[in-house]
Order: structure tokens, then sequence, then C-alpha cells
């Protein structure tokens, strides 16, 4: 009775832990928790009505389209200084519901994706495929400060210094 009991519990725990999964706060002027559905869309494409195949690929800004009709833009996923491409790209076209930071400024709002679940019964997942993929893609390397030791970053820095101007260096102490 004790096992049986104890089981069950485990199970709704387990249960319970995987539909609570939401966004954690960051700090930022204007962050609010959201969770929302959406369908995955081309932003140019819905903008300028330009839209090749399969979301262009990876090589455009992807965002989300409400059923009200609103288009929001999703800024970036849980890696740092990475976008939500590759988290919301093999989504093109189709109805996800999306959870993390809709972060409001007068200039413009903007979405931070933290967790991702396909619809109508997907499973929830964490929004970091960008850092697992240059993961897989720089031999297995960490992806915590990817931007450390990341080839293109480094042949920028080398071209066009820290600052991003060629020549400009920091000041000495």
């Amino acid at each position: 009775m004790k096992r049986t009991l104890f089981t069950a519990l485990l199970g709704a725990g387990l249960i319970a832990g995987a539909a609570a999964m939401a966004a954690e706060e960051w700090g930022i002027d204007g962050e609010k928790k959201a969770r929302f559905k959406a369908k995955v869309v081309d932003i140019a494409c819905e903008l300028t009505g330009d839209c090749p195949a399969n979301c262009g690929a990876g090589k455009r800004q992807l965002g989300l389209l409400t059923g009200e009709g609103k288009l929001i833009l999703v800024a970036k996923n849980q890696d740092i200084f990475a976008g939500g491409v590759e988290d919301l790209l093999p989504f093109c076209g189709k109805e996800i519901t999306a959870d993390g930071l809709m972060i409001t400024t007068p200039h413009m709002p903007l979405f931070a994706l933290q967790f991702k679940k396909p619809e109508p019964d997907g499973k929830w997942s964490r929004a970091n495929w960008w850092g697992k993929n240059w993961s897989k893609a720089n031999g297995g390397k960490k992806s915590g400060q990817w931007f450390k030791s990341d080839a293109r970053v480094l042949k920028e820095l080398k071209a066009r210094g820290v600052f991003g101007i060629p020549g400009l260096k920091p000041p000495k102490e």
C-alpha cells in the first residue's frame, strides 16, 4: 500500500513538475513572464510578402504570430548572445506554446524565449538549441561562453578590435 501511494505521488509530482515549467525572471526593466500559443513565422515574410521556403532556412529572423494577429519578435533564447531561430525553425508554420519573458520598452516590445512546446500535445523543451548545435559543430566545447572561442567572433575581434573600431584600444591602467 505504501509503495503504491509513493509511486502515485511520485508520478503526480513528475507530471506537475513538467506542467509547471515556466520562465525565469532575469531582472530586465519592463520584463513580465508570458506564456501563449502562436504560429512560428518568418518576420520579413509577414511584413513584406517575401516568403522563402522553410522560413528562410535559418537565415531570417523568426517570430510568433498570435491568434489575435499580433506579431511578436523573438529576440533571443536561453543561450548567451544567441537568438531564437534555431529553437523555432523546426516549427516553421506550426503552432507552439511559447514561454518566456515579454520585455516591453518605449521603443519596441520583444520576447525572450525560454521554453517551447509544439501544439497540440508536444513536450516542453528548453530554448537552448543554438548552444547545443554550436557545441556539436565545435568539437563538443561547452557553449556557456561560446563567444570566447568562436572562430567567427575571434576573426572579427582581430579585424576590428574589441570596440569594433580598428586600432582603438582600451586605456592602460
